[in-house]
């Protein structure tokens, strides 16, 4: 299999490059690096299969060229994180949407297979937890930026599902619910990260707001292992598929453990949405997935639970 893989120059993206190698597949890599690092890729280079570009997909002839001579495209690049969203969301809705929008054009040419990576996001402000995929969803008011990001997300999903619907291009949506593991950093918001980081600097951990609000953490290997799977299942064309842990934790619980697994003497700190973010931030206060579709489909079960999947990442920050 030649797979082609939007943004894999970043966190999730560069994980799926080593494992299709390490399964014996032909991988081609292109990211602008804007979030995404050369260093994550750098033990790729060199590898029989492996190529990389730096180049963005909204160059659209060398997009099409990479598409043609591939057999499957996962499409990854976007704009992630809260504090990136919040703070650029003109970009975030442009990145998103018009990314998307010319992967699709292009593989439609010769009817490839693609991945669109969504958000457990686009659940917004339900209350109907475990998320289950065929559920309503409840954004908040445009004013609101922080809901930019899920919209834009939204929008990917629902163009690609009319592709599947008027063309008959085989796509398979993937929600992915706080992917978390080594590589990834927390420069845009990523919670896990960034309580690791400080614990392990003696800085304050950070919670934003009063730590109340839940989430669910999935290892990457995980996330990695469910879309190698769905690849070749033919029946998942068409579906959308919550890919995630439920294990669930509120913020502030997460703190105190990444504090004592560290063996930290940071304090922790509370800060505000409105000083964390922007006047009026609303948050979910639960994000949960139900992955009974997944499981059923291709037989996924999360192998890392939360406290090993913080101990991998402390690990990771120690040596590196």
């Amino acid at each position: 299999m030649k797979a082609f893989i939007t943004g894999g120059a970043g966190f999730i993206g560069s994980h799926l490059a080593e494992r299709l190698l390490d399964d014996g597949h032909d991988v081609s890599v292109l990211d602008n690096l804007s979030t995404g690092s050369i260093d994550n890729i750098a033990h790729l280079k060199g590898r029989s299969g492996f190529s990389y570009t730096i180049d963005s997909v909204t160059n659209e002839p060398l997009l099409a060229e990479l598409i043609d001579s591939s057999d499957v495209v996962f499409h990854l690049a976007a704009a992630v994180g809260v504090k990136l969203i919040v703070e650029q969301p003109v970009h975030t809705i442009e990145t998103n949407v018009h990314g998307t929008e010319v992967v699709l054009k292009h593989a439609n040419k010769k009817k490839k297979l693609v991945f669109i990576a969504s958000t457990s996001e686009v659940y917004g402000k339900s209350t109907d937890v475990p998320f289950r995929e065929a559920a309503d969803l409840v954004l908040g008011p445009s004013a609101k930026h922080r809901w930019a990001y899920a919209c834009s997300k939204l929008i990917d999903e629902f163009l690609a599902l009319a592709y599947w619907k008027e063309k008959k291009l085989p796509v398979v949506i993937v929600r992915l619910f706080n992917t978390v593991g080594p590589r990834q950093t927390g420069q845009y918001g990523m919670v896990l990260p960034t309580f690791v980081r400080q614990a392990l600097a003696g800085q304050p951990i950070t919670v934003f707001g009063d730590g109340t609000q839940s989430r669910s953490f999935t290892y990457v290997g995980d996330v990695v292992d469910a879309l190698v799977r769905l690849a070749t299942t033919t029946r998942a064309v068409g579906e959308v598929f919550n890919i995630g842990n439920m294990g669930e934790v509120a913020i502030r619980d997460l703190a105190v453990r990444v504090k004592e697994m560290a063996g930290s003497c940071s304090p922790i700190h509370y800060i505000p949405y409105d000083q964390a973010y922007e006047a009026g931030f609303e948050d979910m206060p639960r994000r949960v997935p139900d992955i009974s579709k997944i499981r059923e489909f291709v037989g996924y079960e999360p192998k890392l639970q939360l406290e090993d999947i913080i101990r991998t990442v402390i690990e990771h920050m120690r040596a590196n």
